[in-house]
């Protein structure tokens, strides 16, 4: 037990009235999974008593976590990132594109490439704020999205950019290619999610989820897709994903979430058409307000001249 960190928290105002399963996902950046355990071996406490999982939490509650162990002893692998490009670099931050089929992180089950390893691996230093293994993470991209991500080089910087995204001071526009043509081409789609009430491996729209919030436009409508620009106000797991395919409207290439398999065959698409193509927020440390945008990977920008071409079955 000796490697196990103690950690005492305050809850903070924007997960008051949430499940402490919930609220600590967030809070701590530990999967939904790792806390439950947490939960169930009595290693959250608050007030000296061991807390359950349908227990909520309340704005400045006092809770103690006995944090696990890392997910193993051995470094965070050091493997250099083909593809990954560094957008601005700085004392405090550090902005990526990061490539289609790298995680955020190390995680258990996945022994691909991280954005962590790969900048570690490039002589990075990185702040060692969070979990062990996030280490400098401040928010995430799945491993089949591509785009801008932050990371935190400074302890200092990292806690504020925690802060700025749970306040929603950051700006995040998505591009996403999604199947038939939106109705509006403008919107909002105010729709709750958690995960499925029967596949753990996917998230769906549920009465009883969170505040889920997404805006979309059009841009180019092709021939049964259409090309939308998405920024989202709040952050889930899936969210665009979920959203457009709960109008059954699913991105194109993301047979999990009901797209269809043969459009994305033809399209040479092996993964979600989704990319993290702008990003907007106050720097950390200076204040200064800063702006960048990622082009399209080779894999998208091929599949819209397929579309342009008009090689569809």
């Amino acid at each position: 037990m000796s490697n196990r960190e103690q950690r005492t928290l305050s809850v903070p105002e924007g997960v008051a009235g949430e499940r402490i399963d919930s609220a600590l996902t967030r809070v701590l950046g530990l999967s939904r999974t790792a806390v439950v355990k947490l939960l169930e071996d009595g290693d959250i406490r608050t007030s000296g008593k061991a807390m359950a999982k349908s227990d909520r939490v309340s704005a400045n509650q006092v809770i103690d976590v006995l944090m696990p162990a890392p997910i193993n002893q051995d470094p965070i692998p050091l493997t250099p990132l083909e593809g990954l490009s560094i957008v601005y670099d700085d004392d405090a931050i550090v902005v990526i594109d990061k490539p289609v089929g790298c995680a955020a992180h190390p995680s258990p089950g996945w022994t691909g490439p991280t954005v962590v390893g790969a900048l570690m691996a490039a002589g990075y230093s990185i702040s060692t704020s969070g979990a062990a293994e996030r280490q400098g993470i401040v928010h995430r991209l799945d491993v089949g999205t591509s785009g801008l991500m932050i990371v935190a080089k400074s302890d200092r910087a990292f806690t504020v950019l925690k802060d700025a995204f749970r306040n929603r001071t950051v700006d995040k526009i998505y591009h996403a290619l999604i199947q038939g043509h939106m109705d509006p081409t403008t919107g909002t789609i105010d729709a709750p999610i958690d995960r499925h009430p029967k596949e753990d491996h996917r998230f769906a729209v549920v009465a009883t989820g969170k505040d889920s919030i997404t805006h979309y436009e059009v841009i180019e409508f092709y021939r049964g897709v259409s090309l939308a620009k998405v920024e989202l106000e709040t952050g889930r797991t899936h969210q665009i994903r979920v959203h457009f395919s709960a109008l059954n409207h699913p991105l194109v290439g993301d047979t999990t979430y009901g797209a269809d398999p043969v459009l994305a065959k033809s399209l040479e698409m092996r993964r979600p058409w989704l990319h993290a193509k702008e990003l907007m927020f106050d720097h950390p440390i200076t204040g200064e307000h800063l702006s960048f945008e990622a082009p399209y990977p080779a894999d998208l920008t091929r599949s819209l001249a397929l579309l342009s071409d008009a090689v569809l079955p």
